[in-house]
């Protein structure tokens, strides 16, 4: 399978469903991708029990302020740079290319940054969706070593984060980051093949594309959003139903990403769930930040992947993380969370 500019739109949508309001907005990093495939041709999409075991994959995320990204879009030489640094310290080339986070706009970045190395891009990535923390991924689950981290910028700065753990990588590459002005490329979890296979979230980039094709759920509520209020880091939504939905009122918790559902007093989704609100008029899942009153939007739960609903899981990217205590989950969720 491959992916070319004619499939771009319906990728980058369905990274934007996954972002669950988060990850950034995919408008910053689709005209990358549609450029670099222009320039470079289509992307293999490769499982990653098509390579051999033990070939090195680099997964990449771009980390930092979305809008600094909206103006420093980064360069043709960039996603060089940093595979050769890593190729430098593990001593052997790069297979493929993991994409960190498949939701907001790292999902379309992954892509053009395989396109420009002309490497595979595996059918897989380390969240499922997005989360706000470097360590909320399925590698920290497994028990894999965030080192050697490989932080570059456009210009040629590179900085190597090395015998760390998961909260240390957080708290050193945010540093590095506002060092190169509030954006950043990212390899971190260097893994094989074999380890990508086995613990990674599979199938994420065909999911994203067939989410983005149409192939969705029907929505929890169709209507608008009645009434908003931001307070600091958190923002309240209530959204009042229509249509068939008429007389229906749901409660929407966010931070960076959406989080919670409530209805009549009930939880009806939760983190790790995927919460996207969905602009009737554009087809577009919003942002987090680009939420508005008066907006009509219809509201879609998806399944996170299924690692995130174990005891750890939970711990790691469940409520609790996130300070939302005392939200049960919804009764009808099976495992896999959708209902």
């Amino acid at each position: 399978m491959h992916i070319d500019a004619p499939d771009l739109t319906a990728f980058a949508r369905g990274c934007a469903l996954l972002g669950s309001g988060g990850g950034g907005p995919v408008s910053v990093t689709l005209p990358v991708a549609g450029q670099a495939l222009e320039e470079c041709g289509p992307v293999r999409i490769a499982d990653p029990g098509d390579l051999p075991g033990d070939a090195l994959v680099m997964p990449f995320s771009l980390i930092g302020s979305p809008a600094v990204a909206a103006e420093r879009i980064g360069g043709r030489d960039e996603p060089a740079r940093l595979r050769d640094r890593v190729e430098q310290l593990h001593g052997r080339p790069v297979a493929a290319v993991l994409s960190s986070e498949i939701g907001g706009l790292n999902g379309p970045a992954a892509l053009a940054w395989a396109a420009r190395l002309r490497l595979p891009l595996l059918d897989a990535d380390t969240m499922g969706r997005a989360f706000p923390r470097m360590d909320q991924n399925v590698l920290e689950l497994a028990g894999l070593r965030p080192s050697p981290a490989v932080l570059a910028d456009e210009h040629g700065h590179t900085a190597v984060l090395d015998h760390i753990d998961g909260a240390r990588l957080e708290l050193l590459a945010r540093g590095v980051v506002d060092a190169l002005g509030g954006r950043a490329a990212s390899s971190d979890y260097p893994l094989t093949a074999a380890q990508a296979a086995a613990h990674a979230v599979p199938g994420s980039v065909t999911r994203a594309l067939a989410l983005g094709r149409g192939d969705v759920p029907a929505p929890l509520l169709t209507g608008k959003i009645a009434d908003l209020r931001r307070e600091g880091e958190t923002t309240r939504l209530l959204l009042e139903g229509t249509g068939d939905d008429d007389g229906r009122l749901l409660r929407i918790e966010a931070r960076s990403e959406f989080l919670a559902v409530v209805e009549d007093g009930a939880c009806r989704a939760l983190v790790p769930d995927v919460i996207s609100l969905v602009d009737s008029r554009t087809g577009w899942a919003l942002p987090v930040e680009e939420t508005r009153y008066g907006l009509r939007v219809a509201l879609h739960v998806l399944p996170g992947a299924p690692a995130w609903y174990t005891p750890a899981g939970l711990a790691l990217a469940g409520p609790a993380a996130f300070g939302l205590a005392g939200l049960a989950r919804p009764a009808a969720a099976h495992p896999g969370g959708a209902r």
